[in-house]
């Protein structure tokens, strides 16, 4: 491995912070809201959530890139995040089944990376002052210039993303000839998702962010699913629409984070803006139902309002995040409806919350029957 001299970079923060750091090589200015994720594996599946479009990652792990990239594990056709701050990143990687290493991955899609950050004093900045715009830059555009550009970068919250991640043409996953019918609301769907349903003899047809009930309708499916995805769900007026009259024919749907909020939302619960979101695939859940514990992947900003839930006559929690009493799971009492606000298909993390796929499956058989 020879020495190269990297250029300085910096990340500059909402409230003037600034944080230094080298480029790994790639030059440019970026912008976002500023996230942290405190998983140690599954960088390339963070990468690639659309769930994350639009936000600055920040890395808590100390390595990134050691293991390289391999093609089949991604989430998405591109990278999402806006860009990567990060304490080591490794030029060289060491796995058998790597495609490359993630600075060649990086360099396809010109994703601007910065390393040799204080990831930790970073991360402990953000928890005590919460999530902000942030830009990070490595071709030596001036403090005082970014200043001026991050202060017309829009907030998150109230920011409508889907659109920027969804399909634009409706499209179909799995056998054709599969037991069930699925039809995915897609506001940011992870491929991961398909994969669980497809490996449950669902056949699915995925449309676009804004179709309607009647789109997903004309599919005749078993079941709906509405997917994870960025931004704020408030915005999301069509598929708050298209939730209400799903449940309104008392038809099988499934929500996973944005389409869990957008099923609350469509029952006039409301959503904000966490100070911290969740990130990372070692969050403790509580599952009400049952009274066991479950550690799981979580990657959201906004989460459902508790006090509005737990009045709903209609609804019930039935997942709780340990640490903070946030709502993670709830269903409706007199419909065919749940959701969970942390993503059960696990990719990256844990499985113990792959069962709520088969209830899924579970309440279509129900309803055919």
């Amino acid at each position: 491995m020879k020495y190269s001299n990297r250029n300085k970079a910096i990340l500059l923060l909402a409230d003037g912070t600034v944080f230094h750091g080298k480029s790994i090589g790639i030059e440019g200015t970026v912008f976002g809201e500023v996230c942290f994720n405190t998983g140690m594996t599954g960088y390339q599946e963070i990468f690639t959530d659309p769930s994350y479009f639009g936000q600055i990652m920040v890395a808590s792990n100390a390595h990134i890139g050691n293991y390289g990239t391999n093609e089949e594990e991604v989430e998405a056709d591109r990278i999402m995040i806006s860009g990567l701050v990060c304490k080591n990143f490794s030029f060289n990687h060491s796995r058998v089944n790597s495609t490359e290493g993630l600075k060649e991955y990086f360099e396809k899609q010109n994703l601007v990376a910065i390393s040799d950050v204080d990831t930790r004093a970073l991360v402990s900045y953000i928890r005590d002052n919460g999530a902000m715009n942030a830009a990070i830059s490595t071709d030596g555009t001036s403090v005082e210039d970014l200043k001026k550009q991050l202060a017309e970068v829009p907030n998150m919250d109230g920011l409508e993303l889907s659109s920027k991640v969804s399909t634009t043409e409706p499209y179909f996953v799995g056998n054709p000839d599969a037991k069930y019918k699925i039809s995915a609301l897609d506001l940011g769907i992870k491929k991961n998702i398909l994969r669980n349903l497809v490996k449950r003899d669902c056949y699915i047809k995925v449309f676009p962010y804004n179709s309607t009930y009647e789109d997903l309708r004309s599919f005749n499916p078993d079941g709906y699913f509405l997917s994870n995805g960025p931004g704020d769900p408030a915005p999301l007026v069509v598929a708050q629409e298209t939730a209400k009259k799903i449940l309104e024919n008392n038809e099988p749907v499934f929500g996973i984070c944005l389409g869990h909020q957008v099923l609350a939302l469509a029952n006039g619960i409301s959503t904000y803006k966490m100070f911290n979101g969740h990130r990372g695939i070692n969050h403790p859940v509580r599952n009400m139902i049952t009274g066991e514990g479950e550690i799981t992947s979580q990657n959201h900003g906004f989460a459902v309002v508790r006090e509005e839930l737990e009045k709903h006559p209609d609804f019930e929690i039935t997942h709780e995040h340990v640490n903070d009493g946030t709502v993670a799971g709830m269903r409706m009492k007199n419909k065919n409806c749940f959701s969970v606000q942390y993503h059960p298909e696990a990719s990256p993390g844990p499985h113990d919350a792959s069962y709520l796929f088969d209830q899924f499956i579970e309440n279509i058989q129900k309803a055919k029957n």
